[in-house]
């Protein structure tokens, strides 16, 4: 069995390990690849394609989690970030930036924002899935 068929298997066997994770990328394949992903790993998912829309569906829906990129026309990952983890009604919700960027100076300012992880892009998909868990652990 598969890395990904044996997580769907698990989350089927456990649905209370079933998080709402919003997904805030401008790219469709971004957005689609990681929804997918997700999906299948049992989680309910919900998207926004700018920081702006990731703003407001944070506080709409209060995700369990928010996987958010960096690079995006208008408000960027950065400002959402911060907005996010700032506003009282909001602030609970972790945010996981996840960008091409790789420098070290893009994870220190993130951690300044209010974000609490950080993933490079391209994310291997069983590395996404354990660190999903673990900030939902956490």
């Amino acid at each position: 069995m598969g890395y990904l068929q044996n997580m769907v298997a698990n989350n089927e066997q456990n649905t209370a390990d079933m998080a709402h994770i919003l997904v805030v990328d401008d790219s469709p394949t971004e957005r689609h690849f990681i929804s997918k992903l997700l999906e299948q790993t049992g989680h309910k998912v919900s998207t926004a394609d700018s920081g702006e829309e990731g703003v407001e569906a944070a506080k709409d829906i209060h995700p369990d989690l928010i996987l958010m990129d960096i690079v995006m026309p208008g408000m960027n990952g950065f400002q959402a970030t911060r907005q996010i983890t700032q506003a009282p009604e909001t602030a609970e919700i972790p945010v996981v930036m996840v960008s091409t960027k790789s420098q070290q100076t893009d994870k220190v300012w993130a951690t300044r924002q209010g974000a609490k992880g950080y993933l490079v892009k391209p994310v291997d998909s069983e590395m996404l899935i354990n660190s999903i868990k673990s900030f939902l652990a956490a």
